[in-house]
């Protein structure tokens, strides 16, 4: 992020790009969640001194962001694996759907990446460099409800791979199969078997992750649902089986509610840590480090205490023992200076790059109108948005509309299985000031083609819009927006533009919550 780039209000780029959330507290320790933003389903692999980690990203695009950290605890967001999910059906919107959880490993000198589409199947992509190009997605096995692939190449010389089923789709919840594959990955060899079934204690277990340590098999498995289950560790001396069970986190007497499902890695000094997530309704799936001791041969998690039978998440702990890294987090903020659209971007459904220009108007964000389909933006494949990425935090962006056109409609809007928005429309005579509260239009008043707008979202996600019009003072919306969850993803905020002409954005900036002590910056 260049620290001194353009504003049109004459503000420098450092003075305004905020971390809503920073997790290291440096005094060599850090607080979770590590990445307070939906990150959901996440997997962590180590290369050398490297962390690449990876999550799911359902119908948005571009999807499998790829994220870099030293130390397991600051993180930055440097690519993404996939440009748009495979099939047409995507380039309309499709909530809950598409890209599921992910693995990421090393093998063989590149990084591979198998994930799910519940409705068509396994699917794996490759890159010899994480932040390069990667292959596009090949299918390993198609089958509808197949979910949460995971492989693994075996010392012996054969390739397997372990994946879970999706209820939703196969009417299964809680059988994990493991199958042999060929060494390229590209398909599987045979049925394989169920591996492990035991639904009167894991009423739900997928998301298997497979791993082998001295001699040892271990397939970690989350189980008992998204909100409210807990880890566990499958190990066994075949690999078929038969495998015994462990739980190894649970929520306990903290208030991490269903702490399971992420990736269990090593350091090269040999440490061991655990990645998982935590769901947290409007804001997703959130994302927690854990210490790991390895005891007769099971990896417990988080805090041991002698009257607990397993371990409980942490909220606050010494930072892995790794070489400094400098205080980090995925970027939030743009000043639109780049020729490239930031990797905080994602579409709601497939996207076209036509869909904007980032050079038409240098230093400006152009949004070039698209149709909504049904008059519901809920449904529009075109909306520009990002994670929220903190509890609290307050967004402003300026919108030129004067390449409107009768009709069109442009502004700032959070999205989830509700939306509000705040807005500038145009009509034959002019250009008015919209609020859309849940669908419902609550405001409207004569306004310029330039205006500031901005939302303040507090706990809870509570949303709070305003805008600043001729007058020159901010003024407040008539009701608040309480932000919903979309389909298995938190709520999104971001830019629309909605007709035939286009609309230009200077910045999309974080700033510190009124009243509160500024975050970190850049």
């Amino acid at each position: 992020m260049n620290p001194t780039t353009k504003s049109s209000t004459g503000a420098d780029t450092a003075s305004r790009c905020v971390y809503p959330w920073t997790p290291d507290q440096g005094d060599g320790t850090y607080r979770n969640p590590i990445l307070c933003a939906d990150y959901s389903d996440p997997d962590v692999v180590r290369h050398g001194d490297d962390f690449w980690m990876t999550a799911s990203s359902f119908n948005c695009t571009p999807g499998l962001p790829i994220l870099h950290s030293r130390d397991l605890v600051n993180w930055t967001l440097v690519n993404h694996a996939l440009k748009n999910v495979p099939g047409e059906r995507y380039n309309e919107v499709q909530p809950g759907c598409g890209v599921w959880a992910p693995s990421i490993r090393f093998h063989a000198g590149k990084f591979w990446i198998f994930f799910p589409a519940p409705d068509e199947g396994l699917y794996v992509t490759t890159a010899t460099d994480p932040r390069g190009t990667w292959s596009e997605p090949h299918l390993v096995q198609a089958g509808k409800g197949l979910i949460d692939p995971c492989p693994l190449w075996d010392d012996d010389g054969n390739a397997y791979l372990a994946h879970a089923y999706a209820h939703s789709r196969s009417g299964i919840k809680h059988k994990l199969r493991v199958a042999p594959m060929s060494l390229d990955g590209t398909r599987l060899l045979g049925e394989g078997r169920i591996v492990f079934h035991e639904p009167e204690r894991h009423h739900t277990m997928e998301g298997p992750k497979f791993l082998k340590r001295d001699g040892w098999y271990y397939i970690l498995a989350p189980a008992g649902g998204v909100a409210t289950g807990w880890q566990v560790v499958l190990r066994s001396r075949n690999i078929f089986g038969p495998y015994e069970d462990k739980i190894v986190l649970q929520q306990g007497r903290t208030p991490i509610n269903g702490p399971h499902q992420g990736a269990l890695v090593d350091t090269a000094n040999g440490d061991w840590w655990f990645m998982h997530f935590q769901d947290v309704g409007v804001y997703g799936r959130v994302v927690h480090l854990q210490p790991v001791a390895w005891r007769e041969g099971w990896p417990l998690m988080g805090a041991l205490h002698n009257d607990a039978p397993t371990g409980e998440p942490v909220l606050q702990h010494p930072k892995p023992k790794l070489p400094i890294a400098p205080i980090a987090t995925p970027a939030t903020s743009d000043e639109f200076n780049s020729s490239k659209l930031g990797l905080q971007w994602q579409w709601h459904a497939n996207h076209r790059h036509d869909w904007y220009s980032l050079t038409a108007r240098p230093g400006w964000l152009r949004l070039f109108g698209q149709a909504v389909p049904q008059n519901q933006l809920l449904r529009a494949p075109h909306l520009l948005l990002q994670k929220f990425p903190a509890r609290e935090f307050t967004v402003e962006a300026q919108l030129d509309f004067s390449g409107g056109r009768a009709g069109d409609e442009a502004g700032l809007i959070i999205m989830g299985r509700a939306h509000a928005a705040i807005a500038l429309r145009k009509t034959e005579f002019g250009t008015q000031l919209v609020f859309r509260n849940g669908g419902e239009q609550l405001f409207d008043e004569t306004a310029n083609n330039t205006v500031r707008f901005r939302v303040v979202v507090q706990e809870a996600g509570v949303c709070d819009f305003s805008y600043v019009g001729a007058e020159g003072h901010w003024t407040a919306m008539p009701t608040t927006f309480q932000a919903q969850a979309g389909v298995w993803i938190g709520a999104k905020l971001g830019l629309f533009a909605a007709g035939q002409g286009h609309a230009d954005f200077d910045y999309f900036r974080f700033t510190p919550l009124p009243g509160r002590p500024a975050p970190r910056h850049v």
